[in-house]
């Protein structure tokens, strides 16, 4: 059910700026959602189509790509993706002082519109 106040965010979102461009019908909306988010794709676009219905974003399709989980180095600054710790520690340096700056995100990359 966290899938509907995020889809709800994201349609407002996208209606505000269809509006500002004068679009009549919008018939994808690119997202970038990290690995480590809870959406799943398929409830995602459930509810876009339903929240979407009788709109100008009805029958639009969600077109969802997955982002690593990003960790970053608090020690020597070099970030990497989550999977390529040895041991928990930093490839580059050794340090375990590690910080999660990217995976539980979700944004919109763009939309094509009509």
């Amino acid at each position: 059910m966290h899938e509907l106040s995020v889809i709800n965010s994201i349609h407002s979102i996208v209606l505000r700026h269809a509006a500002l461009h004068k679009v009549r019908k919008i018939t994808a909306i690119h997202l970038e959602v990290g690995a480590l988010s809870d959406l799943e794709d398929r409830w995602m676009q459930h509810y876009f189509d339903f929240i979407s219905k009788g709109g100008i974003a009805e029958g639009a399709r969600l077109v969802i790509e997955r982002t690593p989980a990003v960790m970053q180095c608090a020690d020597c600054g070099s970030s990497f993706e989550m999977g390529k710790t040895r041991d928990g520690c930093c490839p580059q340096c050794g340090s375990k002082s590690l910080a999660l700056v990217g995976g539980k995100q979700y944004l919109i990359k763009n939309m094509e519109a009509l």
